[in-house]
């Protein structure tokens, strides 16, 4: 395989790997989250009481959905990707004016500011 099929090739994976960074960082805000509301445990009273059992029931609810949203996040990112790559494969210049549209878009939007 030349190293521009490589390319193509690890196109869907490299969206996938961004899909799962994304749910890593989520992820990671919960454990945050979660050493907050421990670190106030001692605290069943008042504001910080009823705030502190609101966070828990609203991050047992995340926790469980992230588990099922996940796996579909996941499998939706890598067909998008073949998608993508599929198209640009069957149609190459037509992705090329997709670009370049895209690229003077962008291009006009920065200038304006």
């Amino acid at each position: 395989m030349t190293s521009k099929k490589l390319e193509h090739a690890h196109a869907p994976e490299a969206v996938a790997t961004g899909a799962d960074q994304l749910i890593g960082e989520f992820k990671a805000l919960m454990a945050d989250a979660e050493a907050l509301i421990h670190a106030t445990e001692g605290q069943h009273e008042g504001a910080i009481g009823s705030i502190r059992a609101k966070a828990l029931e609203t991050l047992a609810g995340a926790k469980e959905s992230l588990s099922g949203v996940e796996g579909q996040l996941a499998e939706k990112a890598k067909a998008a990707a073949q998608g993508a790559d599929d198209f640009v494969h069957r149609k190459p210049w037509e992705a090329v004016g997709v670009a370049a549209g895209l690229g003077l878009l962008i291009g006009l939007f920065i200038r304006r500011k």
